[in-house]
């Protein structure tokens, strides 16, 4: 129902469109045409067929699901009307997003300072000045976390209360989302509805259906127990200026998958053309790709990206009024710094391009096609690049968790996002003192890790079933075991 209510004051407010979100508009337009272009060729339909069917792969995907969800509903950012002037038009300065609104108790609830997570009272003993006259250390209730609680001997009671009550939207939503899928998939094989709807949770079937709906009742079962939670308690504390630590990891969430997804789209142009290039022409357009790539290889790549950052403040803090709003000069630091990894993390790729084109170049059919008179930009497409797609492919999704991961490094060090912006990376580097510290803070860094965790694991495990379904020589081996 909150989501509903923000999604309607976004649809009501001024849009505001940042470089981020435009460019996930696109990717999500480009992960469309890969789907229509997979669904009429019919060995990468076999492939699909192959990661659909490993059960670690299909429930990776569904945590992958809810990471880009939460990404998408962060990337819709609009202006809000003013509560005084719903029908002047006049609209708030600051810029929102969806999951800002949809998160506005937890967002809203900030406390004077530290607070263990699911804690009604503070971290810190406070000085205050009793019915005597004298000042005493006491810790203090927390303005937000528990303060519907009359006793705080009933926080025990509350807490398994409210985690009953978010088990049961969780298991209707899961039946719902069943009944539909296994209607549609009774309708395809031919069979009876309770056939399908009773067999195939029982492990039956091509597609591991029971192995997705555990994962997304699980997955149902923690966004209830934020839904529940949330607003009465700090899940996972607060931090020291009082900010729930659960906000700030959800909203890190849109900075790691842009930086895994744009990061790799920028260095796809540049892999495929100098790496098909270079081994398709050889000669000196190979010898210039070569040096080109070997250049860029001996340079650190945190040199590299510390220089272009330096580079990229500077212009910001002499070009301030070119930016009307915080949002926007973060977001610009966010693009560049997905370009400068772009630029230094496309070497890799090129190189196994060019070698798989060298040997693709060779076989008969190619050879064949210059016979009869083809044309270089008809090979290259036609007979050259759906050969490598599947490294391309490969090589993407297992580019994703590295890159997760070398943000997270970067902002640690200082040379990452926008010290502004919410991410794991900052989170991290602003929980450094915070562990040295008595009583030590320890919730932000674990979040923070628990939600990286998460993300690149799944990453990982889908990463391994698309090498597995797309790498022939993976095929290959494991037709070999098996005789």
């Amino acid at each position: 129902m909150r989501l509903w209510l923000a999604l309607q004051q976004w649809w009501r407010g001024d849009a505001v469109l940042l470089w981020t979100d435009a460019l996930l508009l696109l990717l999500l337009m480009a992960l469309g045409a890969a789907y229509l272009y997979v669904r009429r060729d019919e060995p990468l339909r076999r492939c699909w067929r192959r990661v659909l069917a490993n059960a670690p792969a299909m429930a990776s995907a569904v945590v992958l699901s809810v990471y880009v969800l939460i990404a998408l509903l962060d990337s819709l950012h609009f202006r809000p009307l003013q509560a005084a002037a719903e029908d002047g038009g006049r609209y708030e300065a600051g810029v929102l997003s969806v999951l800002d609104v949809a998160l506005a108790p937890v967002r809203t609830h900030t406390e004077r300072s530290y607070s263990r997570p699911m804690d009604i009272w503070a971290l810190e003993m406070t000085t205050v000045t009793g019915p005597d006259g004298l000042s005493r250390q006491e810790y203090q209730r927390l303005q937000y976390g528990g303060s519907h609680l009359v006793d705080p001997a009933q926080r025990g009671a509350d807490l398994l209360a409210a985690s009953a009550r978010a088990l049961g939207p969780a298991a209707v939503t899961v039946l719902l989302t069943w009944a539909p899928i296994s209607w549609l998939l009774a309708r395809r094989r031919g069979l009876s509805w309770r056939t399908v709807a009773f067999g195939v949770p029982a492990g039956s079937g091509a597609v591991p259906w029971r192995t997705i709906m555990v994962a997304l009742f699980v997955l149902l079962s923690l966004v209830g127990l934020c839904a529940e939670l949330g607003p009465r308690y700090h899940l996972l504390g607060t931090d020291k200026v009082g900010n729930d630590v659960l906000f700030q990891s959800l909203k890190g969430v849109r900075t790691s998958v842009i930086i895994g997804t744009l990061t790799t789209l920028l260095t796809l142009p540049l892999a495929i053309v100098f790496g098909v290039a270079a081994g398709y022409f050889r000669g000196t357009v190979d010898d210039a790709v070569q040096y080109l790539y070997t250049t860029l290889d001996s340079i650190p790549d945190v040199l590299l990206i510390a220089a272009m950052v330096l580079v990229m403040q500077a212009y910001m803090a002499g070009h301030a009024e070119s930016f009307s709003s915080v949002q926007q000069r973060a977001d610009l630091r966010l693009v560049l710094l997905c370009a400068v990894l772009g630029i230094t993390r496309w070497t890799g790729l090129c190189r196994l391009l060019r070698g798989e084109t060298l040997k693709l170049r060779e076989h008969d059919y190619v050879q064949a096609a210059q016979a009869l008179g083809a044309g270089h930009l008809r090979i290259l497409g036609r007979q050259i690049l759906p050969n490598v797609m599947h490294l391309v492919l490969i090589t993407l999704v297992m580019q994703f968790s590295g890159l997760v991961l070398a943000e997270a490094v970067l902002s640690y060090i200082g040379i990452g996002v926008d010290p502004g912006m919410h991410s794991w990376g900052n989170m991290i580097n602003g929980a450094r003192l915070e562990l040295a510290r008595e009583p030590a803070v320890w919730w932000s860094l674990a979040a923070a890790l628990a939600f990286m965790l998460l993300l690149v694991l799944a990453a990982n495990l889908f990463a391994d079933a698309v090498r597995d379904a797309f790498d022939p020589r993976a095929k290959r081996g494991l037709e070999g075991v098996a005789r």
